[in-house]
């Protein structure tokens, strides 16, 4: 299936008071960016048509996959000066580019990247700058033995603040975290079908405007996920996905395990 990365934004809360126009799905984790290990994780599971919605600091996305260099997670051989490979990571990789605009919406770009779907029925899409071990096959076969136009993964609230139960006179009823609330949060990793197209207006949003339409008319499921699920919204989260990964620490890289969730060694694919 194909998969539609929505990867232009700004991400302002990344910039850490640089200057520099460097997008957010290229904000590194361990010797790659963001995007390659959501990429990855797509490409572990067989989907390797991608299509990424280019947006602000698009020419550093380009760059990156046009001056790929395989050496850098692959092991290799140095024979008489020339390299050779002993695995790759993108060699079976196919990468539509398309610019859709600096200030879209995320809707209004899946909307100028549906020629490039081919009319296919059911396709994936998600943001390309959160990372998760969730079980991708088992979301496609779920969904699409539903009749529904769109599934979304759900994930627990990842606030750290507590919620107040307020009573009379301003007492204090319970104090809850927020993670124990009854509640779920969009984590992403959209599954749909052609249907969604016609709940985003133009200039529209995939989750405010076409997920919504689809809820009101019974059209929208939930693949609930309690295991890893990490946004990167700001300097502080890539710092810790970055930690984690030199400490050995990355569920989300599930192309390191077999599919006895065995570690296998890194770098093969």
């Amino acid at each position: 299936m194909k998969v539609v990365l929505f990867c232009g934004g700004y991400g302002m809360r990344m910039r850490n008071g640089s200057a520099d126009d460097v997008p957010k799905p290229m904000a590194m984790v361990g010797p790659r960016p963001l995007i390659w290990h959501v990429m990855r994780y797509y490409a572990h599971f067989g989907h390797t048509e991608f299509i990424l919605c280019l947006g602000y600091g698009a020419h550093h996305i380009k760059d990156f996959f046009l001056n790929y260099e395989e050496t850098t997670s692959n092991d290799f051989v140095l024979r008489g000066g020339r390299t050779e490979l002993l695995s790759t990571d993108i060699a079976s990789w196919t990468i539509t580019f398309v610019q859709t605009g600096i200030e879209s919406p995320i809707g209004e770009r899946l909307r100028r990247v549906r020629p490039y779907l081919d009319g296919d029925e059911m396709f994936l899409a998600n943001y390309a700058d959160v990372l998760t071990d969730a079980p991708l096959p088992e979301m496609i076969d779920r969904f699409s033995r539903r009749d529904a136009g769109a599934s979304m993964m759900v994930v627990p609230p990842q606030s750290s603040f507590h919620c107040v139960e307020l009573g009379e006179d301003g007492l204090v009823g319970g104090i809850t975290p927020v993670s124990e609330l009854p509640l779920w949060e969009n984590g992403g990793y959209f599954v749909l079908r052609q249907e969604v197209f016609d709940h985003i207006p133009e200039g529209g949003d995939l989750v405010a405007d076409g997920c919504a339409q689809l809820a009101k008319r019974g059209r929208l499921v939930a693949h609930q996920h309690r295991g890893f699920w990490k946004p990167t919204d700001t300097v502080k989260e890539r710092a810790a996905l970055d930690e984690a990964y030199t400490r050995g620490e990355r569920p989300w890289a599930v192309w390191e395990r077999d599919d006895a969730g065995r570690p296998v060694a890194v770098g093969t694919a």
